[in-house]
Order: C-alpha cells, then sequence, then structure tokens
C-alpha cells in the first residue's frame, strides 16, 4: 500500500513561493495537489455570465470573486465564484476564510463527481454556509445547505425558477442566468 503525503496549507503556501507550481493548474484539495481541468467554453462563458450577473445583483451587499484561492482546514481550493463579505480590503493580507464566506458555486462539466461528493465534504466540514453546482450535463443547479460537520443536511436541485439566498433572504436569483446552455 502507498502512503500519500498530505501538504499543509502552510507547505502549500511555500511551494508557491518557490515557484514550482507556476502555470500547473493545480488546487489543494483534503491535503494533496489535484490537478484542475481545463475549461471549455460552456463552462468559461457560464461562469463569465453568472459574475457579471451576481456583481450587479450583490453591487453593495458582497463581493463577487472569480476563480480565486480560498483558505480552509487543509485545502485551498479555487472554486470558480466565491461570494465573500465586504470590505475588498480585508483580502489585502489572506485569502478568504470560512467565516468570510457566504456561499460558493462551481460551475461544473467534466469534474461533476468531484464538485458533488468530494468538494461537500471539504466546504460542508470547514461551514460553508451554502454550495452551489451548476450543472452543465443536466441542465440544472445543486443547493446545498446547512453544514454539519463533513455533510450539508440540506440538498436541492433546480431547473427553473428562483432561488433565494441564506445570506441575503431578500435577494432571489433568477436560473435563467445560471443555467445558460
Amino acid at each position: 500500500m502507498k502512503t500519500r503525503y498530505k501538504w499543509t496549507v502552510a507547505d502549500y503556501h511555500q511551494l508557491i513561493e518557490t515557484g514550482l507550481l507556476e502555470g500547473k493548474p493545480v488546487e489543494l484539495l483534503e491535503g494533496e495537489l489535484i490537478e484542475m481541468s481545463p475549461e471549455g467554453i460552456p463552462h468559461s462563458y457560464t461562469n463569465d455570465s453568472v459574475v457579471k450577473y451576481l456583481r450587479r445583483t450583490l453591487r453593495g451587499l458582497a463581493d463577487v470573486k472569480e476563480s480565486h484561492p480560498i483558505t480552509l482546514d487543509n485545502s485551498e481550493p479555487e472554486p470558480d465564484i466565491v461570494i465573500v463579505r465586504l470590505p475588498e480590503e480585508i483580502y489585502k493580507q489572506h485569502h478568504p476564510y470560512p467565516e468570510d464566506i457566504y456561499w460558493l458555486i462551481e460551475v461544473s462539466n467534466r469534474t461533476l463527481e468531484k464538485d458533488l461528493k468530494e468538494k461537500t465534504i471539504t466546504y460542508a466540514r470547514n461551514g460553508i454556509p451554502e454550495y452551489w453546482v451548476i450543472d452543465l450535463p443536466n441542465k440544472k443547479l445543486w443547493v446545498f445547505a446547512q453544514s454539519e460537520k463533513s455533510v450539508y443536511r440540506q440538498t436541492k436541485e433546480f431547473t427553473t425558477g428562483t432561488v433565494s439566498l441564506q445570506s441575503f433572504p431578500n435577494v432571489s436569483i433568477e436560473l435563467k442566468h445560471l443555467l445558460l446552455y
């Protein structure tokens, strides 16, 4: 049986500083360096369009970050979209921590299984209030909420209509702006 070396977030930061990971599409997930999939056109277009929509919708309420790291217990993933608390200057010294995050969104095509299983465990364990997966192949939105230990107690699927936000109950997100394919 092979023993894998588990990286800490601090080790990962040191590795980044050395330049060894320059140009390599990886993220730290559960202490392991995981190669990230290249983006296809549907993923890229959806991601870009959703970010623009959320920035308009949440102006003055939250910052919407696109494909940037977040720092968790033993992971530093780079979700497609992260909605975090203001002011933006908080992030001059560190990536967003779990307490900074309102919710995360992954736009998923080739990584659907990882996004629906592995990442839900990581995000729930770190207390991320809501985690959404835009499921491109099946044209639906998965919403995970009410994190407890390493699971989300609530999972819902949407194909039409609107989704209300836990963090901003007076704001509704129209699925026609998320499910573009």
